[in-house]
């Protein structure tokens, strides 16, 4: 049953009696890796948009980036230890005392876990007493879950962006996410390829199925051409499956067989270290591939603006997973550095071949070392690659328009009190 709630929320201005607050829904929150949701409350916030965070999860990097220190919003750690029955019921008996109307709504969350459950009424109860107008989930997964509970039981309306993993891989359950999908205001997805792939599998989110690329704060990337680069590659990412960096260290070998003298940098950490380690001591390849482990933006970003050419040579995995839109490709391009990619979900939309950089087959080690040879030895090629990929991020990769996209799909009436920063952004939308 879709309960999606059809009364206008209006987007009111910090003197009304009703100010908008948006709760953030997130598995895990801060994450080393999603810089691009910390990007995003920022621009919200820039805006005048009240944010609060809601984690299900604890977090386990060791590692964050600085800008989460800018993030004004509270964060809220739900409580995720297993859940006995009698708490369980005593939280429901609770809810439903002071909200007698929802014990028919009961019905329609039969089927969720014990946890996300006691999660959703938690938040429940969160929305009510901090008067949150609007929910928003980061990922279909669990934060959704719970978010679709606390909307049902509270009947504020919520939105979710769906990724990547979260649509993609083997494990998702098709009736589960149908169902999340469907009783949200919207569902924002971060490519056209998600779009169309979403519409297929849930033919009753036609029409609230919306792209919205995730953004770059632009004045925190200055663009350098890309004229004097030594023959260095630098990659970033997660050390996991589909970021295919196993196919960038078989490329360095044939890279190294043909006598071009260069280095490589992967940036990042996760499960597939160990056997890259392997692989790469196996090709004998320590002299000229550095795992150099997870950075900060600074660094990373340093590391990239001095390299020829950033490689996201991502796969589709064993598991179905896939990426969507990889933040380094974005980071890159704004920065000047040209991108060497492939062709796996909506990456050619910001890496065009031969236009905002170079596109290449999946999997192919061969036709990465020659698209890399290319752009070690052209410099008029990494030049005029990389001013096109700039004015693409600027023109649809800017994350002071794209969140005001975002506002758009989470309230019917936008109108914002604003600094003069963000009213001039949203000057430039209209």
């Amino acid at each position: 049953m879709n309960h999606k709630i059809t009364t206008p929320l209006h987007f009111t201005t910090l003197n009304s009696d009703v100010t908008a607050r948006v709760g953030y829904v997130l598995k895990r929150y801060p994450r080393f890796s999603e810089t691009f949701v910390v990007n995003e409350i920022l621009a919200h916030e820039e805006s005048g948009l009240h944010i609060d965070i809601f984690a299900l999860r604890p977090n386990l990097d060791s590692h964050f980036q600085h800008s989460i220190a800018d993030v004004k919003a509270s964060v809220t750690h739900l409580r995720d230890s297993p859940v006995k029955g009698e708490t369980l019921w005593g939280e429901l008996a609770s809810f439903g005392k002071d909200n007698p109307e929802t014990w028919p709504l009961l019905q329609e969350l039969v089927e969720e876990s014990a946890i996300d459950l006691y999660q959703g009424l938690l938040l429940a109860k969160d929305v009510q007493t901090r008067n949150i107008t609007h929910l928003h989930a980061h990922f279909a997964t669990s934060a959704c879950s719970v978010t679709r509970i606390a909307s049902l039981l509270t009947g504020i309306p919520y939105t979710v962006t769906a990724h990547a993993k979260d649509i993609f891989h083997e494990s998702v359950d098709e009736v589960a996410l149908g169902r999340k999908l469907a009783d949200a205001k919207a569902v924002i997805t971060v490519s056209d390829f998600n779009v169309r792939d979403l519409k297929r599998r849930f033919p009753q989110c036609l029409t609230t199925i919306e792209r919205v690329y995730n953004g770059l704060p632009l004045n925190l990337y200055q663009y350098l051409d890309p004229v004097d680069r030594p023959p260095k590659i630098v990659a970033v990412g997660r050390l996991v499956e589909k970021k295919g960096f196993s196919d960038l260290v078989k490329a360095c070998a044939l890279l190294r067989d043909s006598g071009i003298s260069f280095a490589c940098e992967i940036i990042g950490d996760g499960e597939c270290a160990p056997e890259l380690r392997c692989l790469i001591s196996h090709l004998q390849l320590n002299e000229f591939v550095t795992l150099a482990g997870p950075q900060p933006h600074r660094k990373a970003h340093a590391a990239l603006q001095r390299a020829a050419v950033c490689v996201a040579p991502c796969i589709t995995a064993t598991t179905g997973d896939r990426d969507g839109l990889p933040t380094v490709l974005l980071e890159a391009m704004a920065l000047g550095t040209p991108c060497v990619s492939t062709d796996v979900t909506g990456i050619t939309e910001l890496v065009s071949d031969e236009e905002t950089g170079l596109v290449v087959p999946e999997q192919n080690p061969h036709r990465l070392t020659a698209a890399i040879q290319r752009l070690f030895s052209d410099t008029t090629l990494r030049v005029k690659l990389a001013r096109a990929g700039r004015r693409l991020i600027e023109q649809q990769f800017d994350v002071c328009h794209n969140t005001a996209k975002q506002r758009e799909c989470f309230f019917t009436e936008v109108q914002v009190h604003t600094s003069a920063t963000s009213a001039a952004c949203l000057a430039e939308v209209g």
